[in-house]
């Protein structure tokens, strides 16, 4: 997508003949008070400049337009000649679309947001991981406002969730299910993408079980405030819970023929969500894992084929991938295992 940016201070609609009360208008002052409103600003030559679709805005939406969809950045040094090209014709300096997609996760932590990275990763999607970059209208920073922001239309509840142009996406399985389509990761089918979503819900059931084994209690208190409470929890979910969960979806590659995967004949998010489990209960409960992956050889012979790809592998060997840690969903506490 080009985006032009106008010379003037207020730029576009701001210095012509227009009602002062047009959706053009408001858009414009919402923009320059902060408001998620679809349009970018920051200040370039000690003036303001709007990055709009079209000049005026004339007859357009003006949520149609912006493309970063964040207005609060601080000044920015001025641009000297040739860092951008310049359309002389009208005056505008033009700028590239920067990404697909602006993903917002808390950016130390594999946790949930780790299921939707390795959709992204894996076909190789354009998208940023807001919070885990620097500069303006990055980091943190550029995430919570858009979590505390009660004038949009559908406000996330909680990380991760996916900015696709207007879209706005919360949830890891519905966040899964939108690119999923999109990318060659889910069935073409509608049984099929109804019967993938219904196996990452049952991912994501997994997945708060897994959480509750450290923070049994509260996720407000201190994984040491309820440790023997996490001890009698991690011992049920060893002993019937993994074994539940991990025997069903054995069942549910091996009956899916000879392709080795959960659904269809190629690769699905649901495929990498179950890689995902398996890395996490590795980390987290090595010694049940050793002795248990026996039980589990499709399961472990789709980790390794979903290791192998090479957008995964990739992935998994670069910066990018953050290492399991104690602050994540699967944490290595011994003492749980013993």
């Amino acid at each position: 997508m080009t985006l032009l940016v106008d010379t003037n201070v207020w730029s576009l609609a701001f210095r012509r003949d227009s009602d002062a009360s047009s959706a053009e208008i408001l858009a414009l002052r919402q923009a320059l008070e902060g408001r998620d409103c679809g349009l970018f600003c920051f200040a370039l030559d000690s003036s303001l400049f709007l990055i709009g679709g079209r000049e005026g805005f004339s007859g357009c939406d003006p949520c149609d337009i912006g493309i970063l969809c964040a207005a609060k950045f601080p000044l920015m040094p001025p641009f000297e000649k040739g860092d951008a090209p310049m359309n002389h014709r009208f005056g505008f300096k033009i700028w590239e679309s920067v990404v697909d997609y602006e993903f917002y996760y808390w950016p130390s932590i594999q946790g949930r947001g780790e299921f939707v990275r390795l959709a992204l990763e894996a076909s190789a999607a354009d998208y940023i991981d807001v919070a885990r970059e620097s500069g303006p209208g990055m980091g943190v920073a550029a995430m919570m406002p858009l979590l505390a922001d009660n004038n949009l239309k559908h406000p996330p509840f909680a990380p991760p969730f996916l900015r696709s142009g207007r879209l706005l996406i919360a949830q890891t399985a519905n966040i899964l299910q939108y690119l999923g389509p999109r990318h060659g990761l889910a069935p073409n089918s509608e049984a099929g993408r109804l019967w993938a979503h219904q196996l990452q819900l049952t991912i994501a059931d997994f997945v708060d079980e897994a959480h509750d084994t450290h923070h049994p209690i509260a996720s407000s208190l201190y994984y040491h405030d309820q440790l023997p409470e996490a001890k009698r929890r991690t011992k049920h979910f060893l002993a019937e819970r993994v074994p539940k969960y991990l025997g069903y979806f054995e069942n549910v590659v091996s009956t899916n023929g000879k392709t080795g995967y959960s659904i269809g004949r190629s690769l699905t998010y649901v495929d990498l969500s179950l890689f995902q489990i398996i890395a996490g209960l590795r980390y987290a409960f090595p010694k049940t894992m050793k002795r248990s992956e026996r039980k589990y050889p499709c399961l472990i012979a789709l980790y390794d084929r979903v290791a192998n790809r090479p957008t995964v592998a990739a992935y998994l060997n670069s910066a990018r991938r953050i290492p399991f840690n104690e602050s994540g969903v699967f944490r290595c506490y011994p003492e749980l295992e013993a």
